[in-house]
């Protein structure tokens, strides 16, 4: 008896708890009855035994078909959220694109969401476009750039984009867009012939610049690149003239230098070569005695005009000093 009591008991938990469980379920069925989806409780119970959140799914779908996007299926959405997709996030995307009048597809918006970028965003974008910041604060706070005339331009861009949905997966990002936009703006006051023709017509800068196509393969489509702040660096000419200056100076200073040393030193190996000769004349003079070619007498009338002639040198220094 006492086991009867205990099945009894046992199948009185049991239809419970089924029919809690039923009574979920049959409410997520009649969700979709009143709405006019009509998915079958047996599919319903499915989602819950592959671990799919059913009323995530359920919720979506019906979001779907009240928005006007009928060609879509609950095993799409199944589909997407066992890739590991964010389905309310591409859902809401596909409905605002719709309501924009912007072409999205459920394959291109969930391989977006997929591919990792934020589908959502992207369609808020293409709908209110979006003001990037260049250079963004990663590259300092302005472009800087070199005239012709050798005056430094420091400027800052604002570069306004949409996002262009057909080139999202695989398309470059923002920071593409601050680097090409960068080199085209230092590439335009380049080619300026004085920094004053940058400052009389800053629009000048944005013209080129959207004349080269910066947008191309990146995610986004440029609308306009305004110049938000322009002021005038150093003087770049002067100072590499300077500095060329100073180096034609060094070289010219280590030339002279050069040229000195190797005076200094011929001019000490002709002394050298003097001396040598001097010491030769005695030996000269003693070998004349020797041989009979010189007297004493020549002898001393040759030292007496070497001391005229030291005196007359002498003479003519103190003549000179004074």
């Amino acid at each position: 008896m006492p086991n009867l009591y205990f099945l009894i008991f046992a199948l009185f938990i049991a239809g419970g708890i089924f029919l809690i469980m039923i009574l979920r379920y049959v409410g997520l069925w009649f969700q979709t009855v009143v709405s006019g989806t009509t998915v079958s409780l047996v599919n319903i119970i499915g989602m819950s035994l592959r671990k799919i959140p059913a009323r995530l799914i359920i919720n979506g779908y019906i979001n779907t078909y009240k928005a006007g996007i009928k060609t879509l299926t609950v095993a799409d959405l199944e589909t997407h959220y066992m890739a590991g997709g964010n389905v309310t996030n591409v859902i809401r995307a596909m409905i605002a694109a719709r309501k924009a009048n912007i072409p999205l597809d459920w394959g291109q918006a969930t391989a977006i969401d997929l591919a990792g970028r934020d589908i959502l965003d992207a369609v808020k974008t293409s709908v209110n476009p979006k003001v990037i910041d260049c250079p963004d604060s990663k590259h300092g706070s302005y472009i800087t750039a070199v005239a012709k005339d050798g005056i430094q331009v420091k400027c800052r861009a604002r570069v306004t984009v949409r996002t262009n949905i057909r080139q999202l997966v695989g398309g470059a990002t923002e920071e593409t867009i601050v680097a090409r936009v960068g080199e085209a703006i230092v590439n335009a006051i380049g080619a300026s012939s004085t920094h004053t023709d940058v400052l009389e017509a800053p629009n000048r800068i944005s013209k080129l610049a959207l004349e080269k196509g910066l947008d191309t393969g990146t995610a986004f489509e440029i609308l306009s690149i305004d110049i938000a702040d322009i002021s005038i660096g150093e003087n770049i000419g002067a100072k590499l003239r300077a500095d060329q200056a100073e180096s034609d100076k060094s070289i010219a200073q280590a030339k002279a230098e050069g040229r000195r040393a190797m005076g200094a030193a011929a001019k000490e190996e002709n002394e050298a070569e003097l001396v040598k000769a001097e010491a030769q004349v005695p030996l000269a003079i003693a070998e004349a005695f020797k041989l009979g070619r010189l007297g004493v007498m020549d002898f001393y009338r040759m030292k007496n005009l070497q001391a005229d002639t030291e005196m007359r040198k002498s003479l003519s220094e103190d003549e000179d000093e004074q």
